[in-house]
């Protein structure tokens, strides 16, 4: 799963997503994308799970860009631990994804697969999300 080498700070504070993306909110290795279109904190578990089923169903021809990365640590307290004595320690990592933001690419296969492959990956997604295509290309 992917996670960071290492970061400058241990613990982050939750925040919130406002607003549209606009970086990374056009294709630009692939032909064919999956574009988020509500904004959502992405585990590096549920990235992996769409990598997989991407690649599974595109019986790994073609090529896979993931254009996110999971930068942010999620801390969480044990169960039945009272309130107080400062925060939990780091469980997983998440990416926060902005609507408009191109979660993956691909390359390489006909259009029906990868819509195919896009509609698998993004039943593994908390987000909604929409298939986008290179301009100029058929349908």
């Amino acid at each position: 799963m992917l996670s960071p080498k290492r970061t400058k700070f241990r613990k982050a504070h939750k925040g919130r997503i406002h607003g549209l993306a606009t970086r990374g909110s056009r294709l630009t290795f692939g032909t064919y994308g999956l574009k988020a279109m509500s904004a959502e904190r992405i585990t590096a578990r549920q990235i992996e799970a769409a990598r997989r089923a991407l690649t599974r169903h595109m019986k790994r021809a073609g090529r896979v860009w993931i254009r996110i990365f999971p930068d942010v640590p999620v801390s969480t307290k044990p169960a039945e631990v009272r309130q107080g004595k400062g925060k939990g320690s780091p469980e997983f990592w998440v990416c926060r994804v902005k609507a408009g933001r191109i979660m993956f690419e691909i390359d390489g296969v006909p259009r029906d697969i990868a819509q195919r492959a896009f509609e698998l990956a993004a039943a593994k997604l908390p987000v909604k999300t929409r298939f986008v295509a290179r301009v100029g290309e058929e349908g």
